[in-house]
């Protein structure tokens, strides 16, 4: 652990205009008096009923642009979603179908749509996806613009709907349902013609979302192989069609509208991931990777990341193939949901149509590691001191005890126009810890740039444990056990006022850190460096890991 210097450092503050809502980047590094360390001792202020009711509410804190969509906030909210690849590359031991397998292939003898529902469900996943036509152009429900599809297989005698099933019981057990449409379409002859395709492609998509009720999610890519026609996808008109047909709906691509591709099929996330893109600069087919797996805090649109990954080598099922360990899925975890975005995991059923049972053990040794750990905020009970709060400390709305109350709606605020931004802890007790979560109130924009974490040592003495670049929905950062009764969580640099809604100590028992540097991130930001207080960007990408 480095230990940090004890001398206090003279600061300057610069916030953001709250007419325009224009980023300047502020910069603090601050030391708590002994006189605050001490307070920590004491007993929580609290007003009374009758003196907090003659007091005018404070109002928050404008919020700064840009700011999630409902239906994006529902999206980070869930955390995690199950992918199903699913069709006739199942049967045969295909990744990329050719689009000439006979339809006769596909008989899923024992498919149950609901055994799928209910391990994303029993596992902590929020949403399903499947592969409702995949790059072969086989499709999973009974389409009227083709014939290549389960209306010409044998299962159910021609007369079953994969998109049906599923989305029933996914209404049944109150969980999302999403759909993939893949653009590349290796069957259709329409493909390659501008006109035709678009049309077709637009017919199909129209058939998903009047059908099957509500739909969480649209994923599509740019996904297509070397030397095959040359297309044009009409994406904006597709874009209009999805959300009027689905306005609740996000849209998953390289380059959004509403979430983005994070830029690798690992399912990982740069150390520094903002929600904020430009969209304009990103195009579907053709990303820059290393842009899209760390954002753009000069973003002008909200765009957070998906990490799509495999529980298996594949994306479809193979016989041959074995899942991940559960505690490979829980570096993952850290790694994309613990880097403020959504770890989309692929499960794919089998081929007599359900998830084979050696995938399902992983998932719940996955879900009971979670519950291991983060079941417990070890921080709960802590009495807890903020350098400065918003009205002051006779307005409960902006309590710094906010921070341990579950949930992005309330929150620790400081006052304006300071440039201390501290946290702390006293957990009554020595306690041992190696996971920090941080969490910000998205909705009203995200603003930390960079944080560290302190604990005070045997010798008197505060310690940096870890430090950190982006918050976000959530942040989880992991580092060599240390012990502790005092704790100072510190903001160094912010786009506008920071905004805590959530932090929390656990103890991970099962992990092995093998490389730290995946959980320390470094202080530059686009590749530039903090002077006066602003950030003066050659607008370079964010170094991904």
């Amino acid at each position: 652990m480095k230990k940090k210097r004890q001398s206090i450092h003279k600061v300057t503050s610069h916030l953001h205009n709250p007419i325009t809502q224009t980023p300047v980047f502020t910069n603090s590094i601050s030391q708590l008096t002994l006189f605050i360390f001490l307070s920590l001792s004491l007993t929580p202020f609290s007003l009374s009923s009758s003196s907090s009711s003659s007091l005018p509410k404070k109002p928050p804190p404008l919020p700064i642009l840009p700011l999630p969509s409902a239906p994006q906030l529902q999206w980070q909210l869930g955390h995690m979603a199950m992918f199903l690849h699913f069709g006739p590359n199942t049967f045969t031991d295909s990744e990329w179908g050719t689009g000439q397998v006979d339809p006769s292939a596909f008989n899923p003898t024992k498919l149950n749509a609901t055994q799928w529902v209910k391990v994303a469900k029993d596992s902590g996943f929020s949403r399903v996806i499947l592969t409702a036509k995949h790059h072969d152009g086989f499709c999973l429900w009974p389409t009227e613009y083709t014939n290549y599809s389960v209306s010409s297989s044998p299962w159910r005698n021609g007369g079953g709907d994969v998109v049906g099933e599923l989305a029933m019981a996914a209404r049944d057990a109150g969980i999302g349902l999403g759909l993939y449409l893949s653009p590349w379409d290796r069957h259709e002859p329409f493909y390659g013609k501008t006109l035709e395709y678009n049309e077709f492609y637009m017919g199909q998509m129209t058939e998903l979302l009047t059908r099957y009720g509500e739909i969480k999610e649209v994923w599509l890519d740019g996904a297509k192989g070397k030397g095959e026609k040359d297309m044009e996808y009409l994406f904006d008109s597709w874009f209009s069609l999805i959300h009027q047909h689905q306005p609740g709906a996000v849209i998953f691509s390289d380059a959004g509208p509403d979430t983005r591709w994070v830029g690798d099929e690992a399912g990982v996330a740069g150390s520094t991931c903002w929600s904020l893109f430009n969209r304009s600069d990103a195009k579907i087919g053709d990303t820059d990777y290393q842009y899209s797996n760390g954002g753009d805090p000069f973003g002008r649109d909200w765009v957070p990341a998906e990490c799509d990954v495999s529980i298996r080598s594949g994306w479809f099922w193979h016989s041959s193939e074995l899942p991940k360990s559960a505690r490979t899925l829980l570096d993952l975890y850290y790694k994309s949901a613990g880097r403020n975005c959504l770890l989309l995991l692929n499960v794919p059923p089998n081929s007599s149509g359900l998830i084979s049972a050696e995938d399902i053990q992983v998932l719940q040794e996955f879900s009971e590691l979670r519950r291991s750990i983060f079941s417990h905020n070890l921080a709960i009970n802590a009495l807890i001191n903020a350098s400065c709060t918003r009205g002051g400390s006779s307005h409960s709305w902006f309590n710094p005890y906010n921070v341990v109350k579950e949930g992005i709606q309330s929150y620790w605020a400081p006052e304006v126009n300071q440039s201390n931004w501290i946290l702390d802890l006293n957990l009554q007790e020595l306690v041992s810890f190696n996971i920090l979560q941080v969490q910000e109130p998205i909705q009203m924009g995200q603003r930390v740039i960079e944080f560290h974490l302190e604990v005070l040592n045997e010798d008197g003495e505060w310690n940096e444990v870890i430090n950190g670049t982006t918050i976000g929905y959530q942040r989880l950062l992991q580092f060599p056990k240390v012990k502790s009764q005092y704790l100072r969580f510190v903001i160094d640099k912010a786009r506008a006022d920071p905004l805590i809604s959530y932090l929390g100590i656990y103890m991970d028992e099962f992990s092995i850190l093998s490389n730290l540097s995946n959980t320390t991130s470094q202080a530059g930001i686009n590749g530039s460096q903090v002077l006066h207080g602003h950030i003066e960007s050659n607008h370079s990408q964010i170094s991904a890991i």
